[in-house]
């Protein structure tokens, strides 16, 4: 675990997607203590005549945004970990994309360790059976 999504405002750009999931995946590992192999991340881009904030368009305000959403099992982070996270990936992908709109959302969403899973097994079964 975990999956990451992380949508980012502009055409696609296949060095910034290397270079973002790069980041993101380091901080994930560095800050929250996932394992690397089972990080699975996303990337996606949406244009800034489509990506609305405070009722215009980031292409009228002439900014960038992005959107982190990252799923982890719940009561495996501390509010400590959560809220470094959230600072240091702020910093980090607000270095990488440039211009970045202050309403950029991070939300690390902690899901239930029997709702949540990969390889078809719960993380709730993983801990049982680890």
């Amino acid at each position: 675990m975990p999956h990451i999504d992380l949508q980012i405002s502009g055409t696609p750009d296949a060095t910034l997607t290397r270079r973002s999931a790069a980041t993101v995946a380091d901080l994930t590992q560095r800050v929250l203590g996932k394992k690397p192999e089972v990080i699975a991340i996303t990337v996606r881009y949406v244009a800034h005549a489509d990506w609305i904030i405070g009722g215009r368009s980031l292409a009228e305000q002439d900014r960038n945004a992005f959107h982190l959403d990252i799923s982890v099992t719940d009561e495996t982070n501390t509010k400590a970990e959560k809220a470094e996270f959230l600072r240091k990936a702020f910093a980090a992908l607000s270095e990488l994309i440039g211009k970045v709109h202050p309403c950029s959302y991070i939300h690390v969403i902690d899901a239930r360790a029997a709702a949540y899973g990969y390889g078809g097994l719960t993380q709730e079964y993983r801990h049982q059976h680890g």
